[in-house]
This record gives C-alpha cells, structure tokens and sequence, in this order.
C-alpha cells in the first residue's frame, strides 16, 4: 500500500492509509482523518507500518491503539501476512484470533480478503 485512498469494500468506506502509526495520537489523527476528511467508517493498514512495538502485546502498544479505534467506532484492518510473528508468540495468536473473531479489529493476509470481514456490516 504506497498512497491514501478510499475504497468501497462490501459496500463500506475504507481509508487505506500508507502512514505508520505508532501511538494513540497517530491513532486519533488517523481515526479524524478517515471519518472527516473521506466519510470512512474503516481504515486500512498494512502491519509493516505499525512497528515491531505493536506486535509485543507487552508494551501496551497494540491496546492503546486498537482502543481508541474501538472508543470512536471506527473499524481497524491490519494487512499483512503476520505468520512468522504469530509463530513467535502465543499470546499474540490468541489477541489476533480473539480480534478476527470481533467487529472491530480485524487482521487479515490482504486487502481482497477484508471484503469477507465486512459483508452485512
């Protein structure tokens, strides 16, 4: 994913966005952006951009970010094959199937597949 853009999945707006996040604040511009500059309910990106702090549930990292998606009822769509990272660690396993089973936070390999998460929603 190189540039921002909206695309309709299963009929939902949904920012994708090319630019790292890596705290709450990052969390809240990027929730701003989707919502009041695209009239996106979703923003979309790619795990790559999310840093390795994200993905060690130790730091707090993914939480805080997640929660304030969750907080203002934008969904969340990480992209990205995570396997090796999922193979390293149980609990981020078991978050990641916990989140994939929710409405809001959701991981998937592409941006294709996310269209499965969002049919009826």
């Amino acid at each position: 994913m190189t540039d921002e853009r909206v695309e309709e999945v299963s009929g939902v707006r949904v920012l994708v966005s090319p630019v790292g996040l890596v705290d709450e604040r990052g969390a809240v511009d990027l929730i701003s952006q989707a919502v009041y500059d695209h009239d996106a309910t979703w923003v979309a990106l790619g795990a790559d951009l999310l840093g390795d702090e994200f993905f060690d549930l130790r730091t707090g990292r993914a939480g805080a970010i997640t929660q304030k998606f969750v907080q203002y009822g934008v969904g969340f769509a990480v992209i990205g094959d995570l396997t090796d990272r999922l193979a390293e660690s149980k609990p981020l396993r078991d978050w990641v199937r916990e989140s994939n089973r929710g409405r809001s936070v959701v991981f998937v390999p592409a941006l294709d597949e996310l269209a499965d998460r969002l049919q009826g929603r």
